[in-house]
């Protein structure tokens, strides 16, 4: 071991790149690569989002339409092809909210609602937000129950 190979240990030393405003010998002294005057040369400068140097911002051409609804109810669609494939599998014929989520059909936060897409052959007892009317009715006409929570 010599002192020519000593380093400093690897992570320990941060380059920070550019040295800016440390004199006219480093080569990025006096106006700090920012160029002569100007409004991005002053100090504290900050372009506003969708600023477009002066043209009128996209955001304000475009016209404005439509309409959003903040207190829609978005459901997590269940079809009763899906549910009958589950009860053929595991056995289970009353399906509530828990049971469903704990299988992976339906999401932590949202409600659910089944959907009649698929034949039913066997008596289920569902529990869930929402039915459509050919759910419910498929689901009836087994002698099942669907329960809206």
């Amino acid at each position: 071991m010599d002192l020519s190979t000593l380093k400093p240990a690897f992570g320990s030393v941060k380059n920070e790149g550019k040295r800016l405003g440390r004199g006219q010998g480093s080569g990025r002294g006096g106006t700090s690569t920012k160029g002569h005057k100007g409004q991005k040369a002053i100090s504290g400068y900050s372009k506003k989002i969708g600023f477009e140097g002066g043209q009128m911002p996209i955001q304000r051409r475009l016209p404005k339409f439509g309409f959003k609804n903040h207190f829609r109810v978005e459901y997590k669609g269940i079809n009763l092809s899906t549910l009958e494939e589950f009860v053929k599998k595991t056995g289970i014929t009353i399906l509530d909210e828990q049971v469903l989520k704990d299988a992976g059909l339906a999401p932590k936060n949202k409600p659910v609602k089944i959907l009649g897409n698929g034949e039913l052959t066997q008596k289920i007892e569902v529990k869930a937000h929402s039915f459509s009317k050919k759910a419910k009715d498929a689901i009836e006409a087994l002698s099942g129950t669907a329960v809206k929570i």
